[in-house]
């Protein structure tokens, strides 16, 4: 590296030269991010050298990440900073989503996710955004396709956020017929964030490969069955299920009006789910 390009000392950081070396970015890039975002040290050294900690390197890593996935500089830049929402503030992730800004959108719910935790990212930003969308679709507006951005981009999230951890004993698969898996997805992953394994089946699952699912477990499961509609809430997989000696939990709207085995239990909300599957 050459030498105008090494830090001061280790305790005052990295000079931009250094640190625009190390992205792979131009220098001119930095120190417009730097006064446009405030991404970098504080502008507050008049006619001395603005000196980058690791700290400050660290969200820029960050910021390009988001960037080339999608994001624009300046919803990067908010993401990788830290909260990008104050709790349940959704005006922000509305507004990306009608923009079908999907990298925005993304680190938005990544970064509700880092500072408030699954269950609150699900139940106090997300729902009310979708609750909002559908809302203006009742009201005739055209907007399918930022409620599935919308959809896709808090899967991917969940995904990325928390992977799989710990011993997985629970079984998550939407019924026969029945595509709405996202509320799955957002409890694998609250699970997830509590040291809890689960295995996703996901969309549309056969009676016939839940009972072979269940037969691959070494140790009595438990499985929670998803059903949106009722005209997908199968007693027939319920009864199965148990038969195969696993523990069932039932999701989702579509159980509501269905009579169900006395061992069946349903969970009325996410932080109900977590509870009984942790």
């Amino acid at each position: 590296m050459p030498a105008g390009s090494v830090p001061a000392s280790a305790a005052a950081g990295y000079t931009v030269r250094a640190v625009a070396e190390r992205l792979g970015i131009p220098t001119a890039t930095l120190r417009s991010w730097n006064r446009r975002y405030e991404i970098g040290p504080a502008q507050d050294r008049p006619g001395r050298h603005r000196l980058y900690s690791e700290t400050d390197i660290a969200v820029l890593e960050r910021m390009l990440e988001l960037i080339r996935g999608g994001a624009s500089p300046g919803g990067a830049a908010v993401a990788a900073r830290g909260p990008a929402l104050a709790l349940g503030d959704r005006t922000a992730l509305l507004a990306a989503a009608f923009a079908l800004e999907t990298g925005t959108v993304s680190a938005q719910v990544e970064s509700h996710i880092r500072a408030y935790g699954v269950v609150d990212t699900w139940e106090l930003l997300c729902r009310p955004a979708f609750a909002d969308i559908v809302a203006r679709q009742g009201d005739g507006e055209g907007c399918v396709d930022v409620e599935h951005l919308l959809s896709w981009c808090v899967a991917a999230a969940m995904q990325r956020t928390n992977p799989p951890v710990g011993p997985a004993g629970t079984v998550l698969a939407c019924t026969s017929g029945e595509t709405h898996a996202l509320p799955l997805e957002v409890l694998r992953a609250a699970l997830a964030e509590r040291g809890a394994g689960a295995r996703m089946l996901g969309p549309d699952v056969p009676t016939a490969a839940l009972v072979d699912a269940l037969a691959r477990q070494q140790d009595p499961a438990a499985v929670l069955l998803w059903s949106q509609r009722e005209s997908t809430a199968l007693t027939s997989a319920v009864r199965a299920c148990l038969a195969a000696g696993a523990r069932v939990f039932l999701g989702g709207p579509g159980w509501d009006d269905v009579m169900l085995p006395d061992a069946a239990v349903r969970v009325e909300s996410l932080a109900d789910a977590v509870e009984r599957l942790r």
